[in-house]
């Protein structure tokens, strides 16, 4: 295991941990996650590593990374593609995204960011009644939540309106010792909203969206997951003309290691 920074595009360093060597796997985690919040991206690695480079890396506004203002899409694109280009060497990579980390990915495909395949955890999406839209001025209630500096308003509408739990457990939340660190990382929930963008606004997906991207794409659902999370996997599977849908072993948004690890391997294997 060794430890990095990488410079983006606009001057801002973006921290990274990395595990193997081989073709690189670069992941992407999801609102409100980053290294230190999330153990099963380096339990995954250590189980891929005898075999690829693995990347995880903190997004921008979290962790040990930096953040430029103003924010727009592209510079997660761009915070992306230095990880790649740190990562490739001219190698294959390919790129795994947890939940709206999934719909990142996609986009930074969409835009050109040289990614040889895709493999998406639940990425978010909804087209239909499974569950509710999340609302048309979420994004700028968030910012404005923590431009008031409020940042735990911003947290519980994320929990209220994207994750969906119901307001008197996210009251509950606002009691325990972890509220503080997702209050420190408020302002990057909105990038992950911006991100999201119009998919998870119960409408079809547009024809537009994702047209450009011709490369394998893995989306994998958790067999016990929510409902809608399942629906929103296969929205997006529909959608795209070169993915597989896999629904694996797992429940409430997450999976295992060794599942996820064993299903990436077979995926990278056979393309």
């Amino acid at each position: 295991m060794s430890e990095g920074t990488v410079t983006s595009a606009d001057g801002t360093t973006i921290a990274y941990t990395a595990w193997g060597a081989g073709d690189p796997i670069v992941i992407v985690d999801g609102a409100t996650a980053y290294r230190a919040t999330n153990p099963l991206n380096q339990e995954t690695a250590e189980l891929l590593a005898d075999e690829f480079l693995v990347i995880n890396y903190d997004r921008r506004g979290r962790g040990e990374s930096g953040d430029t203002p103003p924010y727009v899409v592209e510079r997660e694109f761009e915070d992306l593609e230095a990880i790649i280009e740190q990562a490739g060497q001219g190698r294959p990579v390919t790129v795994f995204g947890w939940s709206s980390g999934g719909n990142l990915a996609l986009n930074a495909a969409q835009d050109g960011v040289p990614i040889a395949r895709l493999a998406l955890f639940e990425p978010n999406a909804a087209v239909d009644n499974a569950r509710p839209p999340l609302p048309g001025d979420y994004v700028q209630r968030l910012d404005a939540a923590v431009a008031a500096g409020r940042p735990g308003d911003a947290v519980a509408l994320f929990m209220t309106a994207a994750v969906m739990l119901p307001e008197e457990a996210v009251a509950g939340m606002r009691e325990q010792d972890f509220w503080a660190g997702l209050e420190a990382i408020a302002p990057t929930i909105a990038y992950d909203g911006r991100q999201v963008g119009d998919t998870l606004s119960g409408k079809p997906l547009r024809s537009e969206l994702w047209n450009k991207i011709d490369i394998p794409v893995l989306v994998m659902h958790g067999i016990d997951t929510w409902p809608a999370l399942a629906a929103g996997s296969r929205a997006i599977a529909a959608h795209l003309p070169t993915s597989t849908l896999t629904p694996v072993p797992g429940e409430e948004h997450s999976t295992t290691p060794d599942v996820l690890a064993a299903a990436l391997r077979a995926f990278i294997k056979e393309n």
